[in-house]
């Protein structure tokens, strides 16, 4: 999938949310290709499971199905579909109980350890970014993946921009620790 500038991605969004207001929920499809990939990406940052973040993604394109005009009028409608999303998300973790979400996140580590398809590199970036709390990796997924400013990221999560840098700064710190090879002298102790 070629990346596409935020500019171009964002005007894209644009038209595609005057198109469902205009002509109604027919024009949902076009919304859902265009940003399911990168929601799904972000819900899993959120949720830790795909199932989760797959519902949060239906949800989300239901509520935007119902009031197209939010979305049609909203400043910038990406950063607005995010909020969207995050918000269905947490609200598919409250109704969660907490034996469900242990066992979920340890099936989930048990199907990333089978799955082969992806580099060792890939793996190991995965890995980091779920060992971190979710304010963390939700922040580096909208900064690094999304392009998005730390203004923007602070909308999407009704945040101050300084706290979003902050969890950024936090999370590279964390990141670093945990990607960083092993010295042949820490083997030896």
């Amino acid at each position: 999938m070629e990346k596409q500038s935020p500019g171009k991605f964002a005007a894209k969004i644009r038209c595609c949310a005057n198109d469902l207001q205009d002509h109604g929920v027919d024009k949902l499809g076009s919304l859902y290709d265009l940003t399911a990939h990168r929601l799904i990406r972000y819900a899993v940052t959120v949720t830790k499971n795909m199932s989760d973040a797959e519902d949060a993604i239906q949800a989300t394109m239901v509520r935007i199905a119902v009031k197209p005009k939010i979305l049609a009028t909203a400043q910038q409608p990406w950063p607005y579909l995010l909020r969207v999303t995050r918000n269905e998300a947490l609200r598919i973790l409250q109704k969660r109980k907490p034996i469900q979400i242990f066992a979920q996140c340890r099936q989930l580590w048990a199907r990333d350890s089978e799955t082969v398809e992806e580099n060792d590199e890939a793996q190991m970036i995965r890995k980091a970014l779920k060992r971190l709390p979710t304010s963390q990796s939700e922040v580096v997924v909208l900064k690094i993946w999304e392009d998005m400013t730390f203004a923007e990221i602070a909308n999407v999560l009704d945040e101050s921009p300084n706290t979003v840098a902050s969890r950024y700064r936090y999370a590279l710190q964390k990141l670093d620790n945990y990607l960083r090879p092993m010295t042949h002298e820490d083997i030896n102790v």
